[in-house]
């Protein structure tokens, strides 16, 4: 490992552990739930429709994703939805939330390999009790030495954080599965990122524009490849 003070962040869910795979799941039930009103394509766009709209009033996680999937489902069915049926998809938030944390391939061993030599930190959206839980979950807690659960992820957001940490951008190195939230913005402000990609993205977080790879940017398809992609960047003053 490189001697230099590489501070290197990890984004949590679909980078460290699976997550959108529980959505997709809960998606597919919910279609079934609607299919006597409206077809498939009809009901992911106003659940998205509703998400969006909501946003700024409940943030990111399972319980906005409920009231917004509750809210959705009166609205397509001109409340003719039972109330059996909105106790099932209260039944289904509470799943997701209690959910077991499954680790993608390779963390725990990449993040053995990282942490004696470099400062690791999380960087994720979300509801702070789940993702805190989520964490105490993972096992993964003791190899960071901070923890940042922030309600949106852009510029500011990651210019206060390395302010906040005293980090310069230049000794900085975000890893993350969105391009949007976890990749442009670091690199705007001159840091580095490494994207790793996950088979599902919710259509909110997808980019038809990839950043060319370079000095500062890389794509990784598996979370092992990073020490060794870590041991090869160059020290900087």
């Amino acid at each position: 490992m490189p001697s230099r003070e590489l501070v290197i962040a990890f984004d949590a869910d679909d980078t460290l552990w699976h997550n959108e795979n529980i959505f997709e799941d809960v998606h597919e039930r919910y279609r079934a739930m609607l299919s006597r009103f409206h077809d498939a394509e009809a009901v992911e766009q106003a659940l998205y429709a509703t998400e969006i709209r909501n946003l700024d009033l409940y943030g990111y996680g399972v319980k906005g994703f409920t009231l917004s999937a509750i809210e959705t489902a009166i609205q397509l069915t001109e409340g003719k939805i039972s109330a059996d049926e909105i106790r099932q998809l209260i039944d289904l938030g509470r799943d997701m939330l209690a959910h077991p944390v499954e680790l993608l391939d390779g963390v725990a061993e990449t993040l053995a390999a990282l942490a004696p030599a470099h400062r690791l930190l999380v960087i994720t959206k979300g509801d702070l009790h789940h993702q805190e839980r989520k964490l105490s979950m993972s096992g993964l807690a003791g190899y960071f030495q901070g923890v940042e659960i922030v309600s949106e992820k852009d510029e500011a957001t990651y210019a206060a954080i390395l302010k906040r940490h005293n980090i310069a951008p230049a000794n900085f190195l975000m890893v993350g599965n969105s391009l949007k939230s976890d990749i442009f913005p670091v690199l705007a402000l001159g840091a580095s990122a490494v994207h790793m990609p996950y088979h599902l993205t919710w259509k909110h977080e997808r980019s038809d524009v990839v950043p060319l790879e370079n000095n500062h940017f890389f794509t990784l398809a598996n979370l092992r490849d990073l020490p060794p992609l870590v041991a090869t960047l160059p020290a900087e003053p």
